[in-house]
């Protein structure tokens, strides 16, 4: 593919790829230096990602902890805003400061060009940049264990990916939920108030923290969310597993209506998992949230490991003027967060300008 091919390319200093939180972050730190720039999203909308996740779904942190540097939430401080509420407070924040973001453009190639790099989007248009910073999300290939293909074709499987509301999954049979994080807790809940039997295939190893006022004044206070990863504290941590909430846990013991089976281990029959301390009965569906792995084919730049994981310091890759936001663990827990992404972003924006 020719640099030169269609239409003239549009020429900025930095393009910023992805208008989510990470992303409307970088922005705000390149319209505080001055420079030119362009913030390219897929979506129709600023949002439309949090728009589009399943409708129980809240932020794990309440709105004081979860601004975006430069314009804080409206409304209550205490509350912890709906996924609704997040996809508003965006786009609320891209319109205050008017940045400039070209919607629906899915980027397609980011190749090295002299000088810098050179952007292509589905739609046909192309950029050129001395520096790219990359806010595709924290990952976003969704994740299945190997041994999924083993279910019969009966039972509907879904990723949280997919998942909105419990309508989505037809019948009133059992189902299962596997995964350990917080959103597979949520999901589990969602489905276990229609009534019908839900198997939820946990990790029971997993810690767990309370999610209150006192717990994010003692996390803000002693810094704990901010603790590097480049330190050997940031290191163990990073060998933890990610908490879930105590409290939706509990809520979910509580139900009658839901057996926990322990972490999935294989397909026992064709409609049925083993977990580690039971196996399910003939299911309906599974809703696999089980996370995400990277997708990052259309950078053509050499800044990966064999697995595909972006390498890189603090968000800065070792191809000159090409940096990533967003990811977890990109510096501390609170990198892959709406109210952590800033910190980072900050950084990455100075170091980027100052370097090129």
């Amino acid at each position: 593919m020719s640099d030169t091919a269609g239409p003239a390319p549009i020429i900025v200093n930095t393009i910023v790829i992805g208008a989510g939180q990470a992303g409307l972050a970088a922005a705000y730190y390149l319209q505080q230096h001055g420079t030119s720039f362009v913030v390219l999203d897929k979506q129709a909308a600023v949002g439309e990602v949090w728009a589009t996740r399943f409708d129980a779904l809240t932020l794990f942190s309440p709105a004081w902890a979860s601004g975006l540097p430069g314009l804080q939430w409206p409304g209550s401080p205490l509350r912890y805003p709906t996924k609704d509420e997040a996809a508003r407070y965006l786009q609320a924040y891209a319109d205050h400061f008017k940045f400039p973001i070209h919607l629906q453009q899915r980027v397609v190639r980011v190749a090295p060009r002299a000088g810098g790099y050179a952007v292509s989007t589905a739609a046909g248009r192309q950029y050129h940049a001395r520096t790219v910073i990359v806010c595709a999300g924290a990952y976003n290939a969704p994740r299945r264990p190997a041994f999924a293909q083993a279910l019969s074709s009966t039972v509907q499987q879904l990723h949280s990916q997919q998942y909105q509301r419990p309508a989505q999954v037809p019948g009133h049979g059992p189902v299962a939920v596997v995964g350990s994080g917080n959103s597979a807790l949520q999901i589990a809940a969602d489905l276990a108030a229609t009534g019908r039997p839900v198997f939820v295939a946990y990790d029971e190893q997993t810690p767990t923290l309370p999610n209150n006022t006192a717990m994010w004044a003692f996390l803000t206070l002693t810094r704990f969310m901010r603790i590097s990863r480049h330190t050997p504290l940031g290191q163990r941590l990073m060998q933890r597993p990610e908490p879930v909430v105590s409290g939706d846990l509990a809520r979910l013991r509580r139900f009658p209506n839901v057996q926990f089976i322990g972490r999935a281990l294989a397909v026992a029959a064709e409609t049925t998992l083993q977990g580690r301390h039971a196996t399910t009965p003939a299911l309906e569906a599974v809703v696999w949230a089980t996370g995400y792995g990277p997708a990052f084919n259309w950078l053509e730049v050499p800044v990966f490991d064999a697995a595909g994981e972006p390498q890189h310091q603090r968000g800065l890759t070792a191809a000159p003027g090409l940096a990533f936001l967003g990811l977890p663990w990109l510096n501390s827990r609170s990198s892959a967060l709406m109210g952590g992404v800033g910190a980072d972003a900050r950084y990455v924006v100075q170091q980027l300008l100052k370097t090129t």
